[in-house]
């Protein structure tokens, strides 16, 4: 895989040989799978030899499916592991609440001889893994006649929502993990207030992740099914119920018309517009607006582009800086393994 110029990621171990030729295990952890990847440093990038999922609920912690992978496809004296997690890192450990797993570097290095173990947010890491993307995986909902170099937002709804950032220095980009998901949602308007009162009841403090994620999907179809009265057909409970969420939806949406689907998702995508608005303005990410993740990978052939940005961009005084900022969908499910493979072997001089 060879780096996207569109991404001049801070990478300052590239230019030491000692980087080149290592062997790498990577891991990207989540509350429902758990995907591993075993990798090549090479000439600045890395060949990808193997990704293999596990079932994260069938394994007590990490050091479970490791050793398994290590042992099912018979890697001897690997080097370096990087794992990219859903939460926050601080000192090398890490403890994501949906998993109730204890992460830490040194237990690694310590029964598992790595001489490097790398811990990252994994929206920091597919923040990475992006630069190892093709054009073809990029697609774009906005761009703009008059781009301009500078931070890059990156929102990304899945199990949870993501998001993070990446720091123009002048010459490349950095990028950097938030846990901006956890802030506190507002509504806007009269029936989002209505909204607001019944995830409060729910929850107590209500943040973005209740309202764009998995959840958060399905909290907006359920308030519109059990508060606002949108009739629910008897084949689509069926469905919902015993199949994957997010494409029931989309599909019904697409292929069904069903109202209460596509009502649904057209309030998912405007709060997503909403939020996307206000992690750019945060970061003042002239360089570009990312969205990835699983759902937005699963309903992107949805999204009305046109009406995503005009969303995007109302602002009470920053609209000039908005409607001029490139936004993409970035389609892959292997950034953020690929991402912090790519920080293990190159990040460290």
């Amino acid at each position: 895989m060879n780096l996207n110029p569109k991404f001049p990621l801070y990478l300052p171990g590239v230019k030491n040989s000692s980087n080149n030729n290592i062997s790498i295990i990577g891991a990207d952890i989540s509350e429902d799978t758990t995907l591993l990847g075993y990798y090549i440093s090479n000439n600045g990038s890395i060949e990808t030899r193997i990704h293999k999922r596990y079932n994260t609920s069938d394994y007590a912690d990490f050091s479970e499916i490791l050793t398994q992978f290590i042992k099912e496809e018979n890697l001897e004296n690997v080097k370096r592991l990087g794992i990219s997690v859903p939460g926050p890192v601080l000192n090398g450990k890490s403890n994501p609440i949906r998993l109730k797993w204890a992460l830490d570097v040194q237990d690694f290095k310590r029964d598992f001889g790595f001489e490097q173990v790398d811990l990252l947010n994994d929206q920091e890491a597919s923040a990475y893994g992006i630069a190892l993307l093709q054009d073809s995986d990029i697609e774009a909902i906005h761009t703009s006649g008059h781009l301009e170099k500078g931070n890059v937002a990156f929102i990304a709804p899945g199990t949870g929502l993501g998001e993070a950032g990446y720091f123009y220095d002048g010459e490349y980009l950095r990028p950097f993990a938030t846990e901006g998901g956890h802030s506190e949602f507002s509504p806007r308007t009269m029936v989002e207030v209505e909204f607001y009162q019944f995830l409060n009841n729910i929850y107590g403090i209500v943040s973005w992740e209740n309202v764009i994620s998995k959840t958060g999907l399905f909290n907006i179809y359920r308030f519109l099914r059990d508060v606002k009265r949108h009739p629910e057909p008897e084949w689509l409970a069926n469905r919902l119920a015993n199949g994957n969420f997010t494409e029931e939806i989309f599909r019904a949406a697409m292929d069904r018309d069903v109202l209460i689907c596509k009502i649904t998702l057209d309030t998912f995508i405007e709060f997503l517009a909403r939020e996307s608005n206000n992690l750019t303005l945060k970061l003042k990410a002239t360089g570009g607006l990312l969205i990835g993740g699983e759902i937005a990978n699963t309903i992107r052939k949805y999204i009305d582009k046109d009406k995503f940005y005009e969303k995007f961009k109302i602002s009470d005084k920053m609209e000039d800086m908005l409607k001029n900022i490139p936004i993409y969908v970035i389609n892959s499910e292997t950034s953020s393994v690929n991402g912090v493979a790519l920080y293990t072997a190159y990040f460290k001089d």
